[in-house]
């Protein structure tokens, strides 16, 4: 709750970052309910239409409660908006008519996933088209599959709402020194002081006004660059190893199991962590343990490595962030700000004279 209140107030910061991706926890919703109704033996088109049919109407009354059926353990102040219920809705109707005129069920989902626009929305639907492929090939259970998927994408959803408020305080600050220079020549107007002549109607002014211009477009993109870097991360750690714990629960062999997630990842751009699923079916063949658990485990292990190296990110991101503040923004603000300052009294005090 505390780092949803902090993302709306740097939301309403001049400056701020625009707000995040929410898409993975739509789809962990969505994944969430149809696992419980493909559980309790509702055929997949019909649980699709029964989707699209709620999304339709949460877009009509946004504060409507969801029916016992089709509980989740998620927050009611996660729902998202009504747009996005709206967009859900048409997307989820064609899905649904897809499975009632037997098409392709993945392809229909992967289609949603080229409709989105935030990198997480695309990861998460195409995570659960491959998902749905692989266990549709395998014969794994598909209500208990996407039941594990709804954790995951939770998971995923968790990790990028932390990692973008430990980036947000940052990026907001730097932001927010970009107006230092505008802060200072306004603050010399309070004073008394002509500013705005000195600037644009004086050489020497307009010699400052040049030189703290070129240095704001600087340091805003030198900024901006280091705040994207420490943004860059994997948008779906440990799915890969998700979907081949699914493959193999349908009771395929190893080899199998790890061709067709690899088939899946590559068809709906799904990143294959392929070194990963290696080690790990290797160390259970070793074992001579299943290795659906050791994936999973795998799995959890990479997205808690997510979080923590975008929590150093950003910490890092607070440090660096002092260079293009001490080498570019401090230089604006002194030639934007304060030389007119001494500008205008000189030029003052020798009219005085």
């Amino acid at each position: 709750m505390s780092s949803r209140v902090l993302r709306r107030v740097l939301a309403v910061l001049p400056g701020a970052a625009p707000p995040d991706d929410d898409g993975p926890a739509r789809v962990a919703r969505t994944t969430r309910r149809l696992a419980v109704l493909l559980g309790a033996g509702v055929a997949p088109g019909s649980a699709w239409r029964h989707l699209a049919l709620e999304a339709d109407a949460d877009a009509r009354t946004p504060s409507a409660a969801v029916p016992d059926g089709l509980a989740t353990d998620e927050p009611d102040d996660e729902a998202g908006p009504t747009s996005d219920h709206r967009s859900d809705a048409a997307v989820l109707s064609a899905v649904a008519d897809a499975a009632a005129h037997g098409g392709d069920l993945p392809a229909a989902i992967a289609v949603i996933a080229d409709q989105e626009t935030g990198a997480g929305a695309r990861t998460a639907w195409a995570g659960l088209a491959a998902a749905w492929q692989v266990a549709a090939i395998t014969g794994a259970p598909l209500g208990v599959c996407l039941r594990d998927l709804a954790g995951s994408l939770r998971e995923l959803d968790r990790i990028g709402r932390d990692v973008g408020t430990a980036l947000a305080g940052p990026s907001a600050t730097a932001r927010l020194v970009l107006w230092l220079p505008l802060v200072a020549v306004l603050l010399g107007m309070a004073l008394g002081f002509d500013t705005l002549r000195t600037l644009f109607a004086t050489p020497p002014g307009l010699c400052c006004l040049a030189a703290g211009v070129a240095f704001l477009i600087v340091g805003a993109r030198w900024s901006s660059a280091l705040s994207a870097r420490a943004a860059r991360r994997d948008p779906a750690p440990g799915l890969s190893l998700d979907l081949v714990a699914v493959a193999m629960a349908g009771g395929g062999a190893a080899p199998t199991a790890r061709s067709i997630v690899e088939e899946a990842c590559e068809r709906f751009a799904v990143p294959y962590d392929g070194a990963t699923i290696t080690g790990v079916l290797a160390l259970s063949a070793r074992a001579g343990i299943p290795a659906g658990e050791l994936l999973r485990s795998e799995a959890e292990q990479q997205r808690d490595q997510a979080r923590s190296d975008g929590e150093r990110a950003a910490a890092i991101l607070a440090t660096r962030l002092m260079i293009p503040l001490g080498v570019c923004i401090l230089p604006a603000f002194l030639l934007v700000g304060v030389a007119p300052l001494l500008l205008s009294v000189v030029t003052s005090t020798t009219l005085g004279f």
